[in-house]
């Protein structure tokens, strides 16, 4: 089977991931790498044996070394470079959240349809057997009808960290957009997208939300209780609650292990670990994708990325939140 031949738009922390994963993947390659400095593409082609390295993005939109690209770049510059890249005929795996907001979303699902190739939102966690597991479980009514979710993703950056783009405005920093968009995810995947009102409270550093809550109540009556944070610490954990009983995970949006307790008979726990460092299964979908002729991913829809994005956009007004690019 022909490999997929990617190439990075990048070169931090979660291109360095995406690296390492999918040299533990059989339907890809990395065949090049971007960035901004020749230092920069330089490094990172010696680290991972990349045999094309770019300075410039537009130079390697314009090569035919390349298949697909992953792009790695903080959240503003997602929709310039994923267009640019599908406007050269090139695939696009764009980290999460693809879009600073909904408008851009619907612009780079246009720019797709129009280039005919696929675009996906690099919601990983979705993909991992821990996910697909738990939905399986909730499916089965293993737990009842689900009437509540809770998930907790907050971190505390450094006082080193603090030129960070997470507390940039500019570049759609904030916990929101940088984790809580794994908590918007994961309610919707046990409770669906039928939320009937929204409410959010949070705490700002540098014209960035630092810490936030939210809650969504939905049609059915069920409840999601999400937070996120940059400069505080909670602990990673999630719940999913039915009728039944509930499902306890850690690391909730992309768990390795379900801990079940079904009508107060005990814990019953269910391993389910990552094939590598979790971006594995999700480098695998897309090349299926890609090598079924597919525009859009039957797992990771366009529909379900528009949804969370303009969810995320209804919290934001909530929070009197904005970006520049909301006036664009």
């Amino acid at each position: 089977m022909k490999k997929i031949r990617f190439g990075i738009v990048g070169t931090g922390t979660i291109a360095h991931r995406f690296a390492n994963a999918i040299q533990n993947t059989q339907g890809a390659e990395l065949a090049a790498v971007a960035s901004r400095t020749e230092e920069g593409a330089n490094a990172f082609a010696q680290e991972f044996n990349v045999p094309f390295r770019f300075v410039g993005y537009d130079v390697m939109a314009q090569s035919d070394c390349i298949d697909a690209a992953y792009i790695a770049v903080p959240h503003s510059g997602h929709i310039g470079c994923s267009m640019l890249m599908m406007e050269h005929g090139k695939h696009v795996l764009c980290e999460k959240p693809m879009a600073v907001n909904a408008r851009e979303a619907k612009a780079m699902f246009a720019c797709a349809r129009q280039n005919n190739v696929l675009l996906m939102e690099a919601m990983w966690a979705r993909l991992v057997p821990g996910t697909r597991k738990m939905l399986e479980l909730v499916a089965s009514g293993a737990l009842g009808d689900i009437l509540g979710v809770e998930g907790k993703f907050c971190y505390r950056m450094d006082e080193d960290e603090l030129g960070h783009h997470v507390f940039k405005n500019e570049n759609g920093g904030g916990a929101l957009l940088d984790v809580g968009c794994y908590g918007l995810n994961f309610a919707s995947w046990y409770l669906g997208d039928a939320v009937e009102h929204v409410s959010a409270e949070a705490n700002f550093f540098r014209q960035t939300d630092c810490h936030t809550c939210v809650l969504l109540k939905y049609k059915n009556g069920a409840i999601a209780d999400l937070s996120a944070a940059t400069l505080l610490r909670k602990p990673n954990e999630g719940y999913v609650y039915g009728t039944k009983g509930y499902a306890r995970l850690e690391r909730f949006y992309a768990p390795q292990e379900i801990v079940l307790n079904i009508n107060d008979e005990g814990e019953t726990r269910i391993a389910v670990p990552y094939a590598g460092n979790g971006f594995e299964e999700q480098i695998e979908h897309f090349c299926a994708c890609v090598t079924q002729g597919l525009t859009e991913s039957p797992i990771v829809t366009h529909e379900h990325t528009l949804n969370m994005i303009t969810l995320a956009d209804r919290i934001r007004e909530i929070l009197s939140l904005k970006y520049p690019q909301d006036a664009e």
